[in-house]
Parts: structure tokens; sequence; C-alpha cells
């Protein structure tokens, strides 16, 4: 493995607790370069020959096995497209750590655009934690637009955790997925936005089979100027059900818009969708400021516990 120097470990430890070389499956990619890779006797690591991206691929059966991939640019204007296919093996239990760390200390913009694709075979269950961090004192951006497509087979479930809480100008995330038979999805996305940053999630799932399910919710607080887009569509192409949920605190002239999206094409299909979105409660404040807290530390207490 190459060694690392410290703001690329800062980054590390940010999108993926690393703070050493991890144990199982691995591909550090860093500045557009592999720092490290390692493969296990169930899960394989090889690089595409056509485009930049990893195929990874896990043995039937695999279980309590991790695979990380994270990602690190330190170099102010360096922009990179990435192609990442996971073919998960039936019956298969294996958590996957991604996630993206940008430090832009010079006067260009920094972009990372990943595409990842999981093709979860019968009855596998995957874990997917993706964690997006932006830092550095350049005028440059730091920009990343991630886009997750999801296959599951029959009975697969996919609990996914999209995180972005610091530091990241501009995103546009993208994720459709497609369930079969008894298939479920869960998605928890937790997101924050400051300054003039603009971040965009957009979902579209498709619920093809029967008894398959998905449930979409994303807790996000837009501070100072920030823009927020949250459109989500549920498509129920059998007897199914689906539930997305957008819970949105807004500060200073934050923008924060939330798209409701529901498609029935069976007389079966049961989708839900609810949207909130408001300011911090004043009585919040004010009962943690008689315990002491100044305001704004008590509107930090109650953000962190919010997007928790």
């Amino acid at each position: 493995m190459l060694k690392l120097d410290e703001i690329q470990m800062r980054l590390l430890r940010e999108v993926a607790d690393l703070h050493k070389v991890p144990e199982g499956a691995y591909n550090i990619r860093s500045n557009s370069q592999s720092a490290g890779r390692q493969s296990t006797a169930n899960i394989e690591i090889t690089p595409k020959t056509d485009v930049s991206g990893l195929d990874i691929r896990i043995k039937p059966g695999t279980k309590n096995e991790s695979v990380h991939i994270p990602v690190v640019m330190t170099q102010s204007g360096l922009t990179e497209l990435v192609y990442n296919d996971f073919y998960i093996g039936e019956g298969a239990d294996v958590t996957i750590v991604a996630g993206c760390g940008i430090d832009n200390c010079g006067p260009k913009d920094s972009e990372h655009d990943g595409i990842h694709r999981f093709y979860v075979g019968k009855n596998a269950r995957i874990r997917y934690v993706e964690k997006h961090y932006g830092s550095g004192s350049g005028t440059g951006k730091r920009i990343l637009n991630p886009g997750t497509e999801v296959y599951q087979e029959e009975g697969s479930s996919v609990e996914m955790e999209m995180v972005q809480i610091k530091g990241v100008d501009d995103t546009n995330r993208t994720t459709t997925a497609e369930l079969a038979k008894g298939a479920k999805l869960v998605v928890r996305e937790r997101l924050m936005t400051h300054g003039s940053q603009r971040a965009i999630s957009t979902y579209v799932v498709s619920l093809n089979g029967e008894g398959a399910s998905a449930d979409v919710v994303s807790r996000s607080v837009a501070r100072d100027d920030s823009y927020q887009k949250f459109d989500a569509k549920l498509v129920g192409n059998a007897a199914c059900s689906g539930h997305t949920e957008c819970d949105s605190i807004i500060m200073d002239k934050g923008r924060i818009l939330a798209v409701p999206g529901l498609e029935a094409n069976d007389v079966d299909a049961a989708l839900v969708h609810e949207a909130a979105i408001g300011k911090i409660a004043g009585d919040q404040i004010i009962k943690l400021m008689t315990l002491g807290l100044t305001e704004q530390e008590a509107e930090e207490q109650i953000i962190n516990g919010f997007l928790k």
C-alpha cells in the first residue's frame, strides 16, 4: 500500500472510519490512483480494463465479511469518473463501505463522479455505507456526483446509509432501484448544507415483484444560503408496499424543495409519502438554554441529535 499523508488519512477517517489498513477486502483510491488493494478468498476485487473502476465479486454464501472502497482527493483541479460494479452472490451477507473525501486548498474545482451498480443475488443481504466530506481553504469547489443503481433479485435485502454532513459545495445524488418478488430496500439519508452549497437527491424505486417493499427516509438541514431538493418517486408495479419521507430543518436563508412521487400500477400497491419542513422550535432552544447552553450551542445540539 502506498504511504498516505496526514490529510489523506484524515479524509479516510471521515468517510470510512479507517485509522489503519482495514481487514478483509479493500481498495483505497487516492488522487485517481490505487493506493492499495486486497482481495480475500470470498471477495475478489479487479480493476476494469475499459473504463476507470472496479469489479467486486462476492461469492454465494459469504457471511460476516466487509469491503472498503473509499476515495480521497487532495489535488486541486482534479476531475474523475469511476465505475464500480458489485456482484453479490446468492445468500451472501456483507457490509460495503464507500465514500469520498475531497480536501481542496487550491483555486480550481475538484470533482469525483462515481457510478456504483449493485447486482444483488437471491436472498442476499448487504449493508452499504456511503459518506461524503469536503474540506480545504481553497476557492475551488468540492463537487461530488454519486450515481447508484440497485438490482435486487427475489428475497434480497439492501440497507443503505447515505451521509453528507460537511464541506461539499455541489452534489447531484441519483439513486435508482429495481426490486423483484419479496425484495426489501431501506435507505437512510442524512444531509447538511451551508454557505451557498447545493444538494439534489433523486430516488426512483420500482417495486416490480409481489411483496417487494421500500422505505426511503431523508433527514436534512439547510443553513445560510444553501439549497436542497429531495425528489423521491416510488413505482408500484405489483402487490407491494412503499414509503418515502423527507424531514428537514430550514435555517437562515436556506431553501428546500421536497417533490413526492407515487405511481401505482397495481390495485394492491400501497404507497405513502410524508414531508415536513420547518425551523427549529423556539421552546426547544429555550429549554436547552435553561440548562446552561448558549443559543448557538443549543442549535448545534438540536441539529446533531436530528441528524443522528
